[in-house]
């Protein structure tokens, strides 16, 4: 065989060998053109749980910042709003109190008692007023639904209509909130005269 033979052969062996070649390498390139596209979808669904993961941690936060705010909110209004049942039993004694001094005559007699009446319910009423307890006295000031509570309107010429005339019985108020309305008498304009009757 001479040379030429020979390469003539070699380069038809490798021709044949070619084909195969091309043959492997495309049937390699498949599962590796899968194996990317499913380590894609997994990258894919891992960074879709890192998102949702993310939204999770971030909704927990906000809600513990909620709960830590209303506790903060609860223990504040425990701290105002403690003394509400003791402030409405020492109401009802400053009422007893008035009442004491209203009835009591001014006499040289039952001065003594008076004094001692006077003092007690000062002293009660600088004691509540420590405490933020308020008292809602609203002669001459006009009528407000929030913290007064109408018994009856009356005519009046002398006053504004809708304003308080007289206190039947004072009220409270603890921190601004209402412990108890103040009853009130509120006046109401007086009819229109017709001129023409």
């Amino acid at each position: 065989m001479s040379d030429e033979q020979k390469i003539q052969d070699e380069a038809l062996q490798n021709e044949d060998l070619q084909p195969e070649v091309a043959i492997e390498t495309e049937a390699s390139a498949e599962p590796a053109a899968a194996g990317i596209a499913d380590t894609e979808m997994q990258l894919a669904a891992a960074q879709q749980e890192i998102a949702d993961l993310k939204e999770q941690v971030l909704r927990i936060q906000a809600e513990m910042q909620n709960v830590r705010r209303r506790a903060e909110l609860d223990v504040e209004k425990a701290h105002k709003f403690g003394l509400e049942k003791f402030a409405n039993e020492m109401v009802a004694v400053v009422d007893n109190l008035e009442r004491g001094l209203a009835a009591a005559p001014e006499e040289e007699a039952t001065k003594a008692i008076r004094e001692g009446i006077e003092m007690t319910l000062s002293g009660f009423l600088s004691a509540l007023a420590k405490f933020n307890v308020d008292v809602v006295d609203p002669v001459g000031h006009p009528f407000n639904p929030e913290h007064h509570q109408a018994m009856t309107m009356i005519e009046s010429a002398d006053a504004e209509p809708n304003s308080v005339l007289a206190v039947m019985q004072k009220g409270y108020v603890l921190n601004g909130r209402l412990l108890r309305p103040a009853m009130v008498v509120v006046s109401k304009a007086a009819p229109a005269i017709d001129e023409n009757a």
